[in-house]
């Protein structure tokens, strides 16, 4: 149900389930959490691509096996807090960057993992859609964090309310993505801005990611004492030194991640 493949630093966690839309069964998102673990600690890995195989990015839960919990009297299983909170949490605080490839139809909790990502890249013919309501729920996986975080309360709640699907021209315009590109070439734009993030500056950011979701809930002093900390910490790296280095050489730096 997913694949996992690592080159040049860059760790490609595919869902696979394309005959499913890529659904998230418990078995599925039990697996893409470890997936995300092994890649958040291995040092060989310095930048994550999220992707999904076939015509969909991911349709969120499996609404088969839902309704199947739902006719048990099992409800939601609890899968809210047992698997998508904590997937969430992984690529959010997870110390290397997280990059999206959104191949397709990314609803639900889909949508709600692209958002989590630091980059997202959309293929032309992607969509988004927060169906939550369609169905009688509220957001989950972090969406109504992240959401407004990237378009603004009023959009966000226009997107929540209605769960109109929106295209990738709309996704763009909003800000919900950071770049559109042709069907045939999305793996390769994202696999490209992933293999960039993975040359360079690995602790710096991670501090960067930190300092980004301490601010959105912190006062400025808070977040002016945190900055100064993350800089005391990152000018300890060896990465800080050699770049300092290299500027005053006049010559490109070359990161380790260290």
């Amino acid at each position: 149900m997913i694949r996992y493949d690592v080159a040049d630093a860059v760790a490609t966690i595919t869902l696979d389930r394309p005959e499913a839309m890529n659904s998230l069964t418990v078995e599925a998102k039990q697996a893409l959490h470890d997936a995300l673990r092994k890649a958040a600690h291995d040092r060989a890995v310095r930048a994550v691509l999220l992707t999904g195989s076939g015509r969909a990015f991911c349709a969120g839960q499996d609404l088969r096996e839902h309704a199947d919990n739902l006719e048990s009297g099992r409800g939601l299983a609890n899968t809210v807090r047992l698997h998508y909170n904590p997937i969430i949490e992984l690529i959010s605080t997870m110390p290397k960057p997280v990059v999206a490839a959104v191949n397709g139809v990314a609803a639900g909790a889909g949508a709600s993992l692209a958002f989590a990502c630091d980059l997202r890249v959309a293929s032309e013919r992607a969509k988004f859609a927060l169906a939550f309501a369609g169905i009688g729920l509220a957001p989950d996986s972090g969406a109504s964090w992240t959401l407004q975080r990237l378009v603004g309360h009023g959009r966000a709640a226009e997107l929540m309310l209605l769960g109109e699907a929106i295209d990738a021209a709309r996704a763009l315009e909003l800000g919900l993505v950071n770049r559109v590109v042709p069907a045939d070439d999305v793996m390769k734009a994202a696999t490209d801005l992933a293999a960039r993030l993975a040359q360079g500056p690995t602790l710096a950011y991670a501090a960067t990611k930190r300092a980004l979701a301490y601010a959105a809930t912190h006062a400025l002093a808070d977040s002016l004492a945190l900055e100064a900390d993350l800089q005391d910490q990152c000018a300890a790296t060896q990465d800080h030194r050699n770049a300092t280095r290299a500027f005053l050489a006049k010559e490109q730096p070359t990161f380790s991640g260290e």
